[in-house]
């Protein structure tokens, strides 16, 4: 005979398979943050000078020998584009390295492409002098962005753009491009509201985890028309953790077919962007980033000692204000003693300041204790204690203002006199 389970048992189970199963859900939707198809490793970049966008146009007897022409007739205005002087064909074609075709279309007589010829950095520089070598920037993270149908995308989604500055070879630029693949965690680090953020602390720690100095931000927004009709770009490139703006420019392609060329050309436009804002100063490591030298920027520190003059000096005219008007109180008190001392009986009280040096906190204490014992002293009290300069203390005597001084000066003090004021010192 089988005794039914008690009630207790059997929620102890139920609570035990929810835990279980809310355990799955939360390490399932964990993991589903970084999953998927993300990251684009981008090309290596490399040494060569590369020149892009040679359009060739070639009929001959056959394919082949169309193609052939064709990367000839472009190996040859590459080298003008880039300023090169009058050589053989022979060797030209020793300094090139590679053929990149970005677009083609042949025909059985015809040739008609898109090419880009890289040339060797090595053995063109020879030939080119000193524009095959050029000063290139500090590492920069490169962040981009797409702004469609209202949502932005960097790295949580494979995009066109992404993939764009992916197959951007940038080796003849002068833009030392740091380029994230986007997958892994970098998609939950790297997202369009980081661009938003101002902490320097937040920016240092993403750049010092990818091995940047800085930050550039091309944004591409891209606007559909309709399905399968023109595409317009609008493109904005910013810099820096202060989001600071550099320029801004349109394109425009006849489809969605078209939009990958469109993307290449604005990639090609934000470099040279970027080389011109280099050039002009205006790319430039963030001094507010760095945690490596412990140094602050000059002109930060030049705010914060004018900040710290202009307090001294606010601090100063308080005080000495303060000072001015007990001192007048002190006069006023005098006067009316003075007058009541007249009238009646009684030695009169005067009031004054006496300045004494304080060194150390035991010639503080010393100078009070001797003005204190000193015969007719009515009271001592603390006006201003500096120590390592000159303090201050407020008396009140029965007597004169020699007689007090004769007082002072038999206790082994030198005693000068500034008015109704004294100043006393060893």
């Amino acid at each position: 005979m089988t005794l039914p389970a008690t009630p207790l048992p059997r929620i102890a189970l139920v609570l035990l398979a929810l835990l279980g199963g809310l355990a799955a859900l939360y390490a399932g939707g964990a993991f589903a943050q970084v999953e998927g198809d993300r990251g684009i490793a981008p090309l290596m970049a490399s040494t060569d000078i590369n020149v892009g966008g040679i359009e060739v146009n070639v009929t001959a007897d056959t394919a082949e020998e169309a193609r052939q022409t064709a990367w000839k007739e472009a190996q040859r205005k590459a080298w003008e584009k880039l300023g090169g002087p009058d050589i053989s064909d022979g060797q030209l074609m020793g300094l090139v390295s590679a053929i990149v075709i970005q677009h083609e279309e042949a025909g059985p007589r015809r040739y008609v492409a898109t090419l880009g010829v890289a040339f060797d950095r090595q053995k063109a520089a020879g030939y080119l002098g000193r524009s095959g070598e050029t000063r290139r920037s500090a590492p920069m993270l490169l962040l981009p962005v797409t702004l469609s149908a209202g949502s932005e995308l960097m790295y949580q989604q494979v995009n066109p753009w992404q993939r764009a500055w992916a197959e951007y070879q940038p080796g003849a630029s002068r833009i030392d491009y740091v380029r994230p693949t986007g997958a892994g965690g970098e998609s939950l680090l790297l997202t369009y509201g980081q661009t938003g953020r101002r902490s320097r602390n937040w920016w240092a720690t993403i750049l010092d985890q990818f091995g940047a100095a800085d930050v550039l931000v091309p944004i591409a927004e891209i606007d559909y028309s309709f399905p399968g009709g023109p595409v317009t770009g609008r493109f904005t490139a910013r810099h820096g953790p202060d989001n600071e703006y550099l320029g801004s420019f349109t394109l425009r392609a006849k489809s969605p077919r078209e939009l990958p060329a469109m993307l290449e050309r604005a990639v090609a436009r934000f470099d040279e962007m970027f080389v011109e804002a280099l050039a002009e100063g205006t790319i430039k490591p963030d001094p507010t980033l760095s945690r490596g030298s412990g140094m602050m920027d000059s002109q930060i520190a030049r705010l914060i000692e004018q900040s710290r003059a202009i307090l001294a000096r606010a601090e100063a005219a308080r005080n000495a204000a303060t000072q001015t008007q007990e001192e007048e109180d002190v006069a006023d008190a005098n006067t009316a003693q003075a007058g009541a001392a007249a009238g009646g009986e009684g030695a009169s009280v005067i009031n004054l300041f006496i300045n004494f040096p304080t060194p150390d906190a035991s010639a503080f204490d010393a100078g009070l204790a001797a003005v204190r014992g000193t015969p007719g002293v009515r009271g001592a009290s603390v006006s201003s204690t500096a120590i390592g300069g000159t303090s201050v203390m407020s008396v009140s005597y029965a007597g004169t203002l020699d007689e007090l001084v004769g007082a002072i000066a038999s206790r082994g003090y030198n005693v000068q006199r500034a008015g109704t004021n004294l100043t006393i010192s060893r």
